[in-house]
């Protein structure tokens, strides 16, 4: 992993860094249940989620360079294999099983020794690269950003999308020349433009640390309806949480019942409150327009 030289993978490496020091402390505590949530996290949302997404244009791009896509196959391999070690402890049995057929095999052929003996990943906090860290956060960020408010504003999955992007420092200038292409693909958008003058009517908009990302939606989606549904589903929402609070603000209810549908209402009523926050945000950027 020294000699790896694609801040992709310089990335991922770093972030599997810092997953083998969240599972190292939590098993020194004998905290099982923050050991398997940091695996959790890290092989679900940051390896498969984020990783293997950006990888896919590495592997299949006729035009990336040979040794981009060698590097990045090995740094897939090396990272997948390392994960399955941290699982080990929690997973003996499946990583054992997946280790004998992706481990890395001897110079005859012959399949790995068993995980349970091998040493265990001594990957160090060298190998985390701050600039690529940034960088990649930067850029799931923004995508993550456009996917909720495609949601938010009910944009068609199929639909390809304009990103406009203003005053944007040096940073983030040089993170679109270098990652325009992995954004406009992940994040369904046709272009993705710097720009210096006002941001473009019927835009909805996202603050990004400095700068601001305008999504143009005339022509995209009636405005009208869109703000008719959202107004509707907000109506119901607050209807839903009052409903949910004046049973929970009923003493007879409390005493009576459960603990288990206690928590069960106070967690419904979170729901209903947390839709509640995304649907008036969503019509806010709408009024904008």
């Amino acid at each position: 992993p020294k000699k790896v030289r694609q801040n992709l993978n310089r990335w991922i490496i770093g972030r599997l860094v810092n997953a083998k020091q969240a599972v190292e402390l939590a098993l020194e505590g004998f905290r099982f249940d923050s050991d398997a949530a940091a695996l959790y996290q890290f092989a679900w949302c940051v390896f498969c989620d984020w990783h293997l997404e950006f990888a896919k244009p590495v592997f299949q791009g006729e035009d990336a360079a040979p040794a981009a896509k060698a590097e990045t196959r090995a740094v897939t391999a090396w990272v997948l294999g390392q994960l399955l070690h941290l699982m080990h402890p929690l997973m003996p049995f499946i990583t054992e099983e997946l280790w004998a057929q992706v481990g890395p095999k001897s110079a005859n052929g012959t399949a790995p020794g068993m995980l349970m003996t091998a040493h265990w990943p001594d990957a160090a906090p060298e190998l985390i690269d701050a600039k690529a860290d940034a960088d990649l956060d930067w850029v799931i960020r923004l995508i993550g950003e456009v996917r909720a408010l495609r949601m938010e504003m009910n944009v068609p999955p199929a639909t390809l999308v304009n990103l406009r992007v203003k005053d944007a420092n040096d940073a983030t200038q040089d993170r679109i020349a270098q990652y325009g292409d992995l954004v406009r693909r992940l994040a369904r958008a046709e272009q993705l433009d710097l720009i210096t003058a006002e941001g473009p009517k019927g835009a909805a908009q996202i603050v990004l640390d400095e700068a601001t990302v305008f999504l143009p939606l005339a022509g995209i989606i009636d405005i009208a309806k869109e703000r008719a549904r959202l107004t509707k589903d907000l109506d119901k929402a607050k209807a839903e949480a009052e409903r949910i609070e004046k049973k929970l603000g009923n003493p007879q209810f409390v005493s009576k019942a459960n603990p288990e549908v206690i928590e069960e209402q106070r967690a419904k009523l979170a729901e209903f409150q947390q839709a509640q926050a995304k649907l008036t945000q969503a019509l806010q950027r709408l009024a904008s327009i």
